[in-house]
């Protein structure tokens, strides 16, 4: 990377008590990130742009595909992201702020190699783990033991690795007998702790999570955030957030990536992307 390229610095790292469990215990996931960052780029956005092309119906999209635009099924096009430039440091940890249709989920596909940029380059290093589309890569007529082998190796996991990462998946999705069932059989609630156990399995470098992500009922919410937090005290992942809330950006993030209409509005400090985004949205 460019040695010209901004820097995101963190504070100096503050001396920790070793006499105090309680101050250790209290230590957030940020507090422990902020020494963590390095120089290294693991996320770089070059001049990105993405471009969906709109058609009044399926048959008209197919028509499409095929360079074939029938008169009124062509509605247009819109750039769910323009020119986006950025860079993400390992160990930071970044918020994506924005109304709905902003671009962010499309920013974050993007990431997770789910769509690709129409002009630009996407440039990401290191295994990513997305809790977007928890289902993506699921056979629904394989038994939920086996889907796991089966994303593992869409991963490009080894055996060893997948074995190794099956009972760590199993024991966090709980679902008992109905691992060995065929996922058609599953409710969307299992399905979803089928993936989010997967996800949260698998030691990411760069964890990808929406918010408003919504899995079970409350006592398997809560094991969720729990383990989201685990997983963020480790200074080596990069995490990157997305939320409505200022109070669980505040918590978590250090830095804000301000979008609106799929464009690059504001990037910086997450105090300052906070009032920003608030003051304007």
């Amino acid at each position: 990377m460019s040695s010209n390229e901004a820097e995101v610095k963190a504070p100096a790292a503050q001396p920790v008590d070793e006499k105090s469990s309680e101050k250790a215990v209290a230590v957030t996931p940020e507090d422990h990130r902020k020494t963590g960052v390095s120089d290294e780029v693991v996320v770089k956005f070059d001049h990105v742009t993405k471009t969906y092309t709109l058609y009044k119906s399926d048959k008209g999209r197919l028509l499409g595909v095929f360079g074939i635009q029938r008169p009124g099924s062509y509605l247009g096009t819109v750039n769910a992201n323009n020119d986006l430039s950025f860079t993400i440091r390992r160990g930071e940890a970044v918020a994506f702020l924005g109304r709905n249709g902003a671009g962010k989920s499309t920013a974050l596909k993007m990431i997770t190699g789910v769509v690709f940029p129409t002009t630009g380059n996407v440039n990401v290093g290191g295994r990513v783990s997305a809790l977007l589309e928890l289902t993506a890569g699921f056979d629904m007529n394989l038994t939920g033991r086996e889907n796991i082998g089966l994303r593992g190796q869409i991963m490009g996991l080894t055996n060893e690795e997948i074995a190794e990462l099956e009972p760590k998946v199993i024991d966090f999705a709980d679902l008992g007998l109905y691992i060995d069932q065929p996922m058609r059989t599953y409710s969307s609630g299992m399905k979803a702790r089928l993936g989010f156990g997967f996800a949260v399995s698998t030691d990411p470098e760069i964890l990808v999570v929406d918010e408003a992500l919504s899995v079970g009922d409350k006592a398997f919410q809560q094991k969720c955030l729990k383990r989201i937090r685990e997983i963020m005290m480790d200074e080596n992942v990069t995490v990157l957030f997305v939320s409505h809330s200022s109070n669980t950006v505040k918590e978590f993030c250090s830095r804000g990536i301000v979008l609106d209409h799929g464009t690059q509005v504001f990037d910086g400090p997450i105090e300052e992307a906070i009032e920003f985004y608030e003051k304007n949205y």
